[in-house]
């Protein structure tokens, strides 16, 4: 009982520490404070701000976009070097998981730096077009969409590609419909870590973007540099939004795997 106890109270000091800020953040934007610290009355001008203001919109719509398209190809990519990787040799596929692991421990800031030298500088290719960005974050999210999606290869019985093509099947057709369908929670849960990262990124961004383009986080950093009160803290109400959003489809997601193992285990 003792034990439980403070298991629990750990527990709820960690969850405090990780979310304490958050809420804080939540609770001044439905307030007439302009920085953190000061107590005024409740209202909702941060959240009107948040969805009139044309330029809050147009970052908020282009930088979803942006997570969209990256997520899309990086699903894509992973999916494909994933089932590459697991149809190769042993060897091979030690050298490919070991290449995979190298961006994912790295500094995003040197993703982003590299990424600028690479194409920009060294193939001079126009920042002003989107190529770089959409580039640099894919080399961002593509490592985990192979995370992803290996561990649901890996549980998948292989003699199954192999029924489907002495049943008929073509390797494109078997590849279509026996691996592709067991990978597909691998490939759902890879897209969307891969819209996360996309939309928490700023290094890459910041070296990659063009001039007349600004995501989340990049327009997040430049407006409290500024003196901007009313943007300042109309991005209060984005945090808790976001925040809100991931909470629910979290839970969703919880709840939902949830009932499909029950089904499984009444069966």
């Amino acid at each position: 009982m003792r034990k439980r106890v403070t298991a629990s109270i750990w527990l709820f000091v960690v969850l405090l520490f990780l979310y304490a800020p958050i809420l804080v953040l939540a609770v001044y934007s439905f307030t007439e404070a302009t920085m953190i610290g000061q107590v005024r009355g409740f209202s909702l001008q941060n959240y009107v701000t948040l969805f009139t203001n044309e330029d809050l919109v147009s970052i908020i719509t282009g930088t979803f976009g942006l997570a969209f398209v990256v997520s899309v190809l990086s699903t894509i990519l992973g999916t494909l070097g994933a089932i590459g990787a697991f149809y190769s040799r042993k060897r091979y596929r030690l050298a490919y998981d070991l290449a995979n692991q190298i961006p994912v421990v790295n500094a995003d800031v040197v993703t982003g730096f590299s990424i600028c030298i690479l194409l920009i500088v060294f193939f001079g290719m126009d920042k002003n077009t989107y190529i770089p960005l959409v580039i640099g974050q894919m080399a961002l999210c593509t490592p985990f969409v192979y995370l992803s999606v290996l561990p649901r290869l890996k549980q998948m019985d292989p003699r199954l590609y192999e029924a489907a093509l002495d049943l008929g099947c073509t390797p494109r057709q078997a590849l279509q419909k026996v691996v592709f369908r067991e990978v597909l929670p691998g490939m759902i849960s890879g897209f969307m870590t891969a819209i996360m990262l996309s939309l928490d990124d700023y290094f890459i961004a910041t070296y990659t973007k063009p001039a007349v383009f600004d995501t989340i986080s990049t327009y997040v950093v430049n407006a409290t540099k500024g003196s901007q009160t009313e943007i300042k803290t109309a991005l209060w109400a984005l945090s808790t939004v976001i925040f809100v959003v991931i909470a629910v489809a979290v839970v969703i997601s919880n709840l939902a795997g949830r009932d499909k193992a029950s089904e499984e285990g009444n069966r």
